[in-house]
Order: structure tokens, then sequence, then C-alpha cells
């Protein structure tokens, strides 16, 4: 089985410093969270931005002042800004990361739309998704298709089908979202069994299901994603101190399993983004 990649979701949209004081809101936090998170195993960050103050952005100097950050610390990590943002923000302010110098060698592309609870509805029309892949195609950047439900890797597979949405592809099966396929063994495996073979899919869960659900998918041969985005605590009630917390403990599990951790050069080879 090949080696694991391990992303580190290091701070997303939504978790605050009330909900944990660790999450990282500025330049100098961002990017002592992803160092410590790169040393612990991780090969991929995937990156939100905020302002100092925690509000999120999309804004591209900030996205620029981070990468550049992150890149000073760990030259070799991969950087995967999202494309999702927050809720409200339109197409423009989303995909501003993809238009940095360099560009980023991935990105997130959302697969559809979604219920988030409330009133909150995250918007991605055919069209919008068309888009944002024609734009990183342009770009040279490998989309990581963000599956929150069975349609969206129906949508992702019949825009690969029109030429959209290139192969191989890499998916990130979304489990345990409000509105979205719930965490169980059951669904994931679903969702493993409806992507082709020569595709790659990456897996991450919300709180308690973060770590049953990447144990799973470390066994059927699939990757891990973990961080402050998809969860705050290191166990039932013990708020973790670092995001290197949550990696570590990855590592652990996989190595138990018999799987190496990748590096971020056979990360590269994997996704085929050399």
């Amino acid at each position: 089985m090949e080696k694991l990649i391990i992303t580190a979701a290091i701070c997303g949209a939504e978790v605050t410093k009330e909900n944990n004081p660790n999450i990282p809101y500025t330049v100098r936090e961002i990017g002592i969270e992803a160092e410590k998170a790169f040393l612990a195993g991780a090969s991929i960050i995937h990156l939100h931005v905020r302002e100092d103050n925690g509000i999120p952005t999309q804004d591209i100097k900030r996205f620029q002042a981070c990468v550049d950050e992150i890149k000073r610390r760990c030259p070799d990590v991969i950087v995967q800004p999202s494309t999702g943002g927050a809720i409200g923000m339109s197409n423009e302010e989303r995909l501003q990361p993809i238009f940095m110098n360099p560009p980023p060698e991935m990105a997130t592309l959302d697969c559809g739309t979604m219920n988030f609870g409330g009133d909150e509805i995250f918007v991605n029309t055919e069209n919008t998704i068309i888009n944002f892949a024609t734009e990183m195609n342009s770009r040279g950047i490998k989309p990581e298709l963000e599956c929150f439900d069975k349609g969206m890797v129906d949508m992702a597979l019949r825009l690969n089908k029109k030429g959209y949405i290139k192969e191989p592809m890499h998916f990130n099966f979304v489990l345990g979202v409000n509105g979205g396929i719930a965490a169980t063994p059951r669904d994931l495996l679903y969702m493993v069994n409806s992507i082709p073979k020569s595709s790659t899919f990456t897996v991450c869960a919300i709180g308690r299901h973060e770590f049953p659900m990447v144990t799973m998918s470390i066994i059927l041969g699939g990757h891990a994603r973990v961080g402050f985005e998809d969860n705050i605590y290191l166990s039932k009630g013990v708020l973790a101190k670092s995001n290197k917390e949550l990696v570590e403990k990855v590592v652990s599990i996989s190595k138990e399993l018999g799987r190496n951790i990748a590096s971020p050069y056979e990360a590269r080879k994997i996704l085929s983004l050399d």
C-alpha cells in the first residue's frame, strides 16, 4: 500500500479562539502552526486565512503573506488554499488565492451546493464549478474535489467526462457536516466505491468522527486530513494544543496499521503534481 499523505487543515473559517485559544489568526501564528504540522508529518497544509481579529478573508495579499511565511519556514510543504472561503462570499472573492504568484500547486474545488444549518447555504452552481475548474486548469493547479455528499461525486464525474476536470482526479470526502453525508463506515465505503480506481482520495470528518473515519481511510488505502478546521479536540473533552498533536495522532495510528508517512516529495508523486 502506498504511503499516507497527511493534510493539516490548520485554521478553517468557522472555529475561533473562543472555541480553542490555539486557533491561529495572524500571519505568524499560521506560519508557526503550519511548521509544527509539517514537522509532525503533514505534507499538505490546507489553508484558510484570517484577519488578525479572526475574521475570515480570501484577500490575495493576506494569502500571499501567509503562504510566503509558511514557505519560509517549510519550503518543501504543499500549500493548498481553499476556494471555499466562507458563507456569503462571492465567487470572485473565493477565487483570489489561485492568482497568487507563483500559483499554488493545488486548490480546493467544492463540487456542489449544500445546507450548512439554519439559513446558511453554501452555494456552488454547476457553472461556478466549471468556472473554478477552468481557471485552475489554465494555471496548472490541481483541484482537490471537495465532496460533502454522493451527488457531488457524481457532479465531479460528469464534469470529468465533459473535460472540465482532468484525470487523475483527487477527492476529499468531507463527512459529518450538517447537511452532508453522515460520518459512518457505510457511507464512507459508499463514497470510496463511487470513484474511479485511478483516483486518489483523502478523508476528513467533523469533531468526534475525525479519527474513526481517518482510520478507516488509512485501512482502505486513502489519505487523511486532520486539523483545527474539522476538530479542535485531541480526545473527548481534551482541547488540542496545536495541529501538531492531531497530526501526530494520525502518524501513530498509521504506523500501527503498517503504513508509512509520505514526504511532500512522495505526496507530489502520488498526486501527479510533479
